[in-house]
């Protein structure tokens, strides 16, 4: 099985979203995209 946050299967985009929800593990992330906000695996 292979895990959710393992950097090399993402797009750049996902890369930089899971590399800053690593830094705030218990905070919800919400990602710009276009005009909208995204909240991914929460």
């Amino acid at each position: 099985m292979t895990s959710v946050a393992t950097p090399e299967n993402h797009t750049p985009m996902m890369q930089q979203y899971l590399r800053i929800k690593s830094q705030h593990p218990n905070e919800l992330v919400f990602y710009r995209m276009g005009d909208f906000y995204e909240l991914f695996y929460d």
